[in-house]
């Protein structure tokens, strides 16, 4: 059976930043309610610490026209900074994220070649 684990090593993005395009594991924290900055507020909710799948770039223009510069986003679009910056929730450390299990390189596949990278996964699973 082909060994779907695999090593991961984390990056602290005050170190590195992974280069523009990169899908990425974004190790992301904040605070959830996020404090909305008025006094009214009894409590500026529960501090969180989280992994969710991104993508980092060194340009990204949000869907109300906000230019970003230098950061991850995730699959609804949204927007978190390098830790240190400017942002509600920011990333603190990053993974690249591993290749397909089988004989794959690639750590996406999309359209008509995901039956075919599916179909080689499993096979190689089952010669394993």
């Amino acid at each position: 059976m082909t060994s779907l684990s695999t090593p991961v090593t984390w990056v602290d993005v005050r170190d590195a930043l992974p280069s523009s395009g990169t899908p990425v594991a974004a190790a992301i924290t904040g605070r959830y309610p996020a404090d909305d900055g008025t006094e009214s507020s009894a409590a500026p909710g529960e501090e969180f610490w989280l992994v969710r799948p991104m993508y980092f770039t060194s340009l990204h223009f949000g869907a109300d026209g906000t230019e970003h510069r230098d950061c991850f986003v995730d699959s609804d679009g949204v927007v978190r900074l390098a830790y240190g910056l400017d942002s509600a929730e920011t990333v603190t450390h990053w993974a690249e994220l591993p290749t397909l299990p089988g004989e794959m390189t690639a750590r996406a596949v999309l359209g008509e070649s995901v039956q075919a990278a599916l179909q080689r996964a499993w096979s190689a699973q089952s010669r394993g």
